[in-house]
């Protein structure tokens, strides 16, 4: 790895209230909304903006061909720079590394990054299920498509049923915490369990909501940060893809992404990740794969990761706390999800979550996977600047 890359930072986050359908706001003025705030909390306007980078998923996700086209003005990038990334789910994880690699590369000071979605504009699900005679018929978005993988983990794992219920109430209860997610409801494991099951083993309640929303992004250069009262620090950021339908592929623990969490923590410094790293707000979509992923991760062995849930360690309090915020199970603005768990990330590291705040936090780590776990993108962030 060159080691002349300049330091960057988050030193603005914004993000909308996101509901199931924001008939109020069109696709700019929700996007205006989470840059609003952002640049508000930078204390920027958008004339100390260099360059603008915007992500959202599959354009079939509203039936907007490339919106980023009517957007250029509203996003603010009249006379400016504009980016468009797409990595299916995992792009609001990658849309905030494309902007922060714009900084660290010295191109530009500041530059903003936004992502979102208005699922209600749409219908994701079956802008993700591919027609029949070309596929099995039960495979309806993409819970049928993640549905074999859990089971899989499950049956590897040697895993209690309970796990997913145990996850998902967690989440939906520390989504009591944060004024902006979606499903704000208090449920219990019994909850859970009496859901109805969807795609087998997974239930109604264990899924994420369809959700409208936008979360935006100021990232600095090391002079810019040093102006802002808490900036937080990137101490290391990977992106990884692997083909979708390779007959080899582990889909329980893909390739790319142990590949991606090996590079960011040989950049990051991080030897123990769960005594290094304070806070993970990681791309839960389906509840099972908080387990699956903690353990890619490296927070617990292979096929060890139900243990770590079900022992109370991914609490709020535990040793690494997951998703404090909700998560992606209670706000899930496809686009926007990933940079959800990037921004709550630098959140946590500047002392600004509120209610949901994780207690010291001086590293944490935001992750995003997308694709049929092809995508993967990730970033630590710090209170300190990074030492190497």
């Amino acid at each position: 790895m060159a080691h002349h890359k300049q330091l960057a930072a988050v030193v603005g986050m914004g993000q909308t209230h996101h509901r199931a359908k924001r008939e109020d706001v069109s696709m700019a003025g929700m996007c205006r909304e989470a840059i609003d705030r952002a640049l508000a909390d930078a204390d920027m306007s958008m004339a100390d903006i260099d360059a603008v980078v915007v992500g959202k998923a599959p354009d079939l996700f509203e039936g907007v061909m490339m919106p980023e086209l009517f957007l250029a003005e509203s996003l603010g990038a009249a006379g400016k720079p504009l980016i468009r990334v797409h990595t299916a789910g995992s792009v609001g994880g990658s849309t905030a590394i494309v902007a922060s690699t714009l900084v660290s590369s010295g191109v530009h000071e500041r530059v903003l990054t936004v992502a979102f979605e208005k699922q209600s504009e749409s219908n994701a699900m079956w802008a993700l299920s591919v027609p029949v005679p070309f596929t099995m018929p039960v495979h309806a978005g993409a819970g049928g498509y993640f549905a074999p993988h859990v089971r899989s983990y499950i049956r590897k794992a040697e895993a209690p049923n309970h796990i997913g219920a145990i996850v998902a109430a967690k989440d939906r209860t520390n989504a009591l915490k944060n004024p902006y997610a979606h499903l704000r409801e208090a449920k219990t494991v019994d909850d859970v369990l009496a859901s109805q099951m969807l795609w087998d083993p997974i239930r109604y309640d264990e899924t994420c909501p369809s959700s409208d929303g936008a979360c935006a992004l100021v990232i600095g250069s090391e002079d810019v940060a040093k102006a802002s009262p808490n900036p937080a620090w990137i101490h290391g950021t990977a992106m990884r893809s692997e083909a979708t339908s390779a007959a080899e592929r582990n889909q329980v623990n893909p390739q790319a992404q142990r590949d991606a969490v090996a590079y960011l923590y040989r950049q990051a410094g991080i030897t123990s990740p769960i005594d290094d790293i304070d806070v993970a707000e990681v791309y839960v979509p389906f509840s099972w794969f908080e387990p699956m992923w903690v353990e890619a991760l490296g927070f617990a062995e292979e096929l060890n990761g139900w243990r770590l849930t079900e022992a109370g360690e991914t609490n709020i309090g535990g040793k690494i706390p997951v998703n404090p915020s909700g998560g992606v199970m209670s706000s899930n603005p496809i686009g926007a999800s990933g940079m959800l768990r990037f921004g709550e990330a630098a959140l946590q590291v500047r002392g600004a979550a509120g209610e949901h705040q994780i207690d010291g936090a001086k590293r944490a780590l935001g992750h995003a996977y997308g694709g049929g776990s092809q995508f993967f993108a990730l970033w630590v962030v710090g209170s300190q600047k990074p030492t190497s």
